[in-house]
């Protein structure tokens, strides 16, 4: 470790740390005695089991504010993986470990760049701030959103974020995620009733009375998208009925999908329409929705622009603005008004076995982070 740049000594400190979600196992205290040591004043912020935390570096002015998570995936059965995955270790200038990508290397690449900017502009305009979760791979209830809360009742609203996402594809900095979709999840229960296989004419099938409503579903149409966002997507990941006995008509089927919804619909506009396709049909059904986030776009704006022109001048790269993917805390941190980009390192192996990031990005990620801070709070 003594050979490597702070910023990948700090990645592998922190991959160290075996933080499943929601568990943080000390990495944020690993970070927090990094930014108090350099004049950062710190607010823990625990809710239920999960560990947060608010820093900012400053008195007034416009916040610049970096968000991230210490929490990982699980790792799945530890024989699959080459090297221990909570041991970091460097092959061939690759950092392995879970966590690598996401993002333990960018954490570690916001606070070496944040601790060398307020070094060289102690005083700086406006306020940089961390706004850090260990619960945002898991059901994310008491991570961020509570942070929002909380930073709302202070009455503080950041006017930029940069969530540390690895939202790179083939080369860092060339993908910046300025927007998400929305997630809206439902689980919809068909009820029919129980019979004998051999006695149909007794029994009401919900598998079969579901099948037209799916398929209609399945088939609609629901925008065209625009310009920042394909079109909104339904898809069914789970269909559960029956006994397990091949003679039992089943009595109820469970069926849940997800709507991955641009801004051209609303959810409550998404949420209409579907019952209604539901009861086109003869079926006795219930839904219970679940909205995970509402979609989000930061189509312009100086954070942009800074994170543009920071990516050019530290890589060469023009970089692509994108909204695809999945969702992110972001979701919970726009509503407030606050531009928000997601900017990290290539996300080809997150979530995989062998989770791995180049150290070589990871140094050229914190000088991308260092340059959007000179140009934002200089």
């Amino acid at each position: 470790m003594a050979n490597q740049s702070p910023t990948v000594e700090l990645a592998m400190q922190l991959i160290t740390q075996p933080s499943v979600t929601p568990t943080d196992a000390g990495c944020q205290a690993i970070m927090i005695e990094r930014l108090q040591t350099h004049g950062f004043s710190v607010k823990n912020l625990r809710f239920g089991d999960v560990d947060n935390f608010w820093a900012v570096h400053g008195d007034s002015g416009p916040i610049f504010c970096f968000a991230g998570h210490t929490d990982v995936v699980p790792t799945g059965p530890l024989e699959t993986w080459s090297h221990p995955p909570f041991t970091p270790t460097i092959v061939d200038g690759q950092l392995y470990g879970r966590g690598a990508a996401d993002m333990k290397g960018s954490l570690a690449a916001m606070v070496v760049a944040a601790e060398q900017f307020v070094t060289d502009f102690p005083n700086h305009k406006g306020r940089l701030a961390f706004l850090i979760t260990s619960d945002e791979e898991g059901i994310a209830i008491n991570g961020t959103v509570k942070v929002v809360d909380w930073l709302q009742q202070q009455e503080i609203t950041p006017r930029w974020c940069l969530v540390g996402e690895p939202s790179s594809t083939s080369q860092t900095g060339d993908t910046i995620k300025n927007g998400r979709r929305g997630s809206l999840g439902c689980r919809l229960t068909i009820k029919g009733k129980q019979g004998h296989v051999a006695y149909p004419h007794l029994a009401a099938n919900p598998i079969h009375l579901a099948i037209p409503a799916l398929d209609e579903l399945a088939r609609e149409i629901w925008d065209q998208g625009n310009d920042f966002f394909p079109a909104t997507s339904f898809q069914i990941s789970n269909i559960n009925g029956g006994t397990g006995a091949t003679n039992v008509i089943p009595g109820t089927l469970d069926v849940l999908f997800n709507f991955r919804f641009s801004t051209e619909l609303t959810e409550r506009q998404l949420r209409h329409r579907t019952e209604a396709i539901l009861d086109r049909y003869p079926i006795e059904y219930e839904v219970e929705w679940n909205l995970s986030g509402q979609p989000f776009l930061t189509a312009k704006g100086d954070l942009v622009e800074a994170a543009l022109k920071s990516i050019s001048k530290i890589t060469g790269l023009d970089s692509e603005l994108s909204t695809a993917g999945g969702t992110s805390d972001g979701r919970f941190i726009a509503p407030m008004g606050t531009q928000v980009v997601e900017l990290g390192p290539i996300n080809e192996s997150i979530h995989r076995v062998d989770e791995n990031v180049s150290i070589a990005d990871l140094d050229v990620l914190t000088a991308i982070y260092q340059n959007i801070l000179q140009e934002l709070l200089n």
